[in-house]
């Protein structure tokens, strides 16, 4: 998640949890009945379901890793990727979904100086995990499309490693300035009292929530979306001019490679399709609220806006896993093995036995002929585990 001023409601001067029940508004004040039944829903429903958000992401995200790297057959250049993408997923989790959702039950900011530092920092660095690891993964899915004599097989997992642990590293440099102008501040609000709130810039400046809501916005959304969509422009070129092109003396084999490398292109698709629907409205929100920064909007309807922005944003470290479910048959039989606590393992292994005894009894014609086709494969210059894994 963006850092603390993307989803805080406190970010806004006065804009506390209690700013937006009704009777902060002035004027028509509604009997205090209502006004505890929306403390009732807001304080224990809302933070429900953001429990419910950190448990499912977080065995979604769990068990694709765990898949990812128990299971060698599973190690490919683009599940490196994903995993990367689970791991910043997981610690989006872990930080920003408690620390938002303890907002409904403390008015105050409860983690201190060192929290109101280090959170936004870590924050920022696992949104900036997930929007660059989906631009490599565009990249990787290009070159294997667009350009696919690139594609290197020694030594591919690697660098792809290399390229992960490259991404992690840019995304905490680039938040750290999130730690160098956060502060624990004392606001005003609506009703004439006092709240203390991690803000990510001086209340003084009105310039720097502007600048700082708009390179955010840049950074972590608008130039990677067009960056990935450069790259799939060129991916959707290609594919429809190698529907008419393909090699007669290959097109069994190439068709088979084109048509596993345009699997794992939609797949990729559906990740970078979830989190722009998923992040584009906590963009628009934040900028909204950075360009009004001296205003406050304390109706209901701002505050239903504002949580399912928040809920969506969080959404998007759960999709991931179960959009892989449906799209991946491999994956899906590895998750449902997870899931039965090694019943399914048991039965691939007696199907595997029953297999194996079968093929002792095929004829060496028909070995030899697997062996042709082996053969084949590899002649044809690449392995295509790299990029059949999924």
């Amino acid at each position: 998640m963006p850092p603390q001023s993307l989803s805080n409601l406190s970010l806004t001067p006065g804009a506390t949890l209690s700013s937006f029940l009704p009777e902060a508004s002035g004027g028509d004040s509604p009997p205090a009945p209502d006004r505890a039944t929306a403390q009732l829903v807001v304080r224990c429903v809302i933070p429900s379901l953001y429990l419910l958000i950190i448990a499912v992401g977080l065995l979604g995200n769990t068990v694709l890793v765990k898949i990812f790297i128990t299971n060698s057959s599973m190690r490919s250049v683009p599940n490196i990727f994903i995993s990367n993408l689970a791991a910043g997923d997981l610690l989006l989790l872990l930080t920003c979904v408690p620390v938002d959702a303890s907002r409904y039950f403390f008015d105050e900011w409860m983690f201190g100086e060192v929290g109101c530092k280090l959170i936004p920092v870590i924050q920022l660095t696992s949104v900036g995990v997930s929007v660059f690891t989906l631009t490599a993964l565009s990249a990787d899915r290009y070159r294997a499309i667009v350009n696919p004599m690139d594609m290197q097989t020694s030594g591919a997992v690697l660098c792809t490693c290399v390229k992960a642990v490259g991404i992690w590293v840019v995304s905490v440099l680039l938040a750290v300035p999130e730690a160098v102008f956060s502060e624990v501040a004392r606001i005003g609000s609506l009703d004439n009292s006092s709240f203390t709130a991690c803000i990510p810039y001086p209340q003084t400046d009105e310039l720097h929530p502007k600048i700082h809501s708009v390179l955010i916005f840049l950074v972590y959304f608008l130039i990677p979306l067009a960056i990935i969509s450069i790259y799939y422009y060129h991916i959707a070129k290609t594919l429809i001019k190698s529907a008419h092109n393909l090699p007669g003396e290959y097109n069994e084999h190439t068709k088979k490679q084109m048509e596993s490398r345009e699997h794992l292109a939609k797949i990729v698709l559906v990740f970078v399709g979830c989190f722009v629907f998923c992040w584009f409205p906590n963009h628009i929100l934040y900028m909204y609220r950075s360009f009004n920064y001296k205003e406050i909007d304390p109706s209901l309807g701002h505050m239903v806006v504002t949580l399912v922005a928040r809920v969506l944003s969080f959404c998007n470290s759960c999709v991931n896993p179960f959009a892989l479910y449906l799209l991946s048959e491999s994956f899906r039989r590895h998750f449902n093995s997870q899931l039965c606590c090694g019943r399914k393992s048991y039965q691939e292994r007696s199907t595997s036995y029953l297999l194996s005894s079968s093929a002792l009894r095929m004829t060496s014609l028909k070995s030899n002929a697997r062996n042709v086709v082996a053969n084949s494969v590899l002649l044809n210059g690449h392995s295509m585990k790299q990029e059949m894994a999924l």
